[in-house]
């Protein structure tokens, strides 16, 4: 007898995917899941009370590094309250309406965090290749501009799709493959046509993650360019040095995205759930815990000031 279909979002639910093989020793997956989450808040607290407690630091690179810090807490606030379910109480049911509220969280705050991402390759672009007008170019004004668009792209983009999949049939019971909700995961549950489904989120991320990360990389192409130009060997090394710390965010921020993209594509169903989960936490849980620890070492303002913190007295 086939399982009846809802149109419902509150008639059915769908159940969260633990760690395959791991399933009964969540006293030992919990330490490493809260680990990552306290380092994660802590970090980005951190780094955005330096940034506006010193009026030094209110330039273009570190309000833009708050940025960062702030997306890094909305994208990590996001997937938090599933993976306490999942690893702390060992509750793996999500109702529908929640789950495709996290999903939209989750998306938008990724998409706020590669718009961030973008912004700072573009002021690295313009801190190197137009020096003297970096001030004049990259006011307050036009910082906060950034900001909101950043903001409004998310939200506006990813609104309609928690409202287009609660247009869509499931059955009343559908098993995730993650411990938290993402838009192609839940997608591919519907017992539904999910045409327009799909080719909005096709959409979103081209003109999102796909259309930030081509920008970025021209961004570095024209940075690079400017670079190799400089006469001396030192002051090459020292524009190159103010974006190492960009880099490894961009880096961190993508290439768990990209791989996961390629596997899904190009590679086998043979692979491991596994492999598909921990490129998935990369992704999400990775970069809110280590762009602080990056630009703290990375950055001297800023670990001058964490050091202050740590050791007031000396």
């Amino acid at each position: 007898m086939a399982i009846p279909e809802n149109r419902n979002a509150s008639s059915f639910f769908f159940i969260l995917m633990d760690l395959p093989g791991l399933e009964n020793a969540h006293c030992w997956t919990a330490i490493p899941i809260c680990s990552i989450y306290v380092l994660s808040v802590l970090g980005n607290i951190t780094i955005m009370y330096i940034v506006k407690s010193v009026p030094s630091l209110h330039t273009p690179m570190y309000l833009f590094l708050s940025m960062l810090s702030m997306a890094d807490l909305g994208l990590s606030a996001s997937t938090l309250p599933s993976m306490v379910a999942v690893f702390l109480l060992g509750q793996r049911k999500i109702g529908a309406s929640t789950c495709f509220v996290q999903l939209f969280f989750i998306h938008t705050f990724s998409v706020i965090e590669s718009a961030v991402l973008l912004a700072m390759a573009f002021d690295r672009c313009v801190a190197i290749q137009e020096p003297l007008r970096y001030a004049t170019i990259l006011t307050t004004k036009r910082i906060r501009a950034i900001g909101l668009t950043v903001v409004t792209r998310g939200v506006v983009l990813h609104l309609p799709l928690p409202v287009l999949l609660g247009r869509l049939q499931f059955q009343p019971v559908s098993a995730l493959s993650h411990s938290y909700c993402v838009h192609p995961d839940v997608l591919r549950l519907s017992r539904s046509s999910t045409l327009v489904n799909s080719g909005l989120g096709l959409f979103v991320m081209l003109s999102t993650l796909g259309m930030d990360a081509v920008l970025i990389l021209l961004s570095y192409v024209l940075i690079l360019k400017t670079v190799l130009s400089i006469a001396s060997n030192a002051d090459r090394l020292k524009a190159f040095n103010t974006c190492i710390s960009h880099i490894c965010a961009v880096l961190l921020f993508y290439t768990p995205l990209v791989s996961l993209s390629m596997i899904h594509r190009f590679g086998t169903k043979k692979l491991p759930a596994q492999v598909y989960m921990i490129l998935s936490y990369m992704h999400f849980l990775m970069p809110p815990m280590l762009n602080p620890i990056v630009y703290s070492i990375k950055t001297k303002e800023i670990r001058v000031r964490i050091l202050r913190i740590l050791h007031p007295k000396k």
